[in-house]
């Protein structure tokens, strides 16, 4: 009984005893599959062989050993990058290149930002000119070019009711302590003494 033969579906040559590739059920010797099936790499412009892992994105194809941020040159193979102006970035060198300073310290930002009169910082940076804690979510006052936390704030510049020391409203209290004469209220509150 004579056996029956395995050709390469493209180039009829013999594959007994080779490597071969099966594509669509269609047995193809190596070199006929990479000249018809495989990509260029966007780097080295070589093909990326069935001995190599071919990496693509945006239908754009690299070698894994060629597959690098655009700045740095370091592997971007299984981590996260971004794409700008066609090139392949890491994230450090995408957050230094393109993120947001901080107008704390020479830091990009990132995500996590606060943004105030312009200017960018980390959660953590923008905080209290007198406390020097974060303001995060809270609420705060700015003044000048400065930005206070309420408690600070109120300590430091806020008028006070002489009698019982709490903060008076902007523009004036509509109630301060219940006081006989208007004397015991600071001069200072902008509202017209009776």
């Amino acid at each position: 009984m004579a056996s029956e033969r395995y050709d390469c579906h493209y180039c009829k040559e013999s594959l007994l005893g080779k490597k071969y590739v099966l594509r669509e059920e269609n047995p193809y010797c190596v070199r006929c599959y990479e000249t018809l099936y495989t990509h260029a790499c966007e780097s080295c412009k070589q093909p990326i062989g069935c001995d190599s892992k071919d990496l693509s994105y945006k239908d754009r194809h690299w070698h894994e050993g060629c597959f690098k941020c655009a700045t740095c040159e370091r592997s971007l193979a299984d981590k996260a990058f971004s794409a700008r102006d066609e090139k392949l970035l890491c994230t450090e060198c995408h957050a230094n290149h393109y993120s947001a300073k901080c107008a704390a310290n020479p830091n990009p930002v990132g995500t996590r930002k606060m943004e105030f009169r312009g200017s960018s910082w980390h959660e953590t940076c923008f905080g209290c000119a007198r406390c020097q804690q974060p303001i995060g979510s809270k609420s705060f006052v700015p003044r000048e070019k400065d930005q206070y936390c309420v408690p600070c704030y109120e300590k430091q510049f806020a008028q006070h009711c002489t009698l019982c020391k709490k903060v008076g409203g902007e523009g004036g209290p509509t109630r301060l302590s219940p006081a006989p004469f208007p004397a015991r209220v600071s001069p200072l509150l902008p509202f017209p003494m009776l």
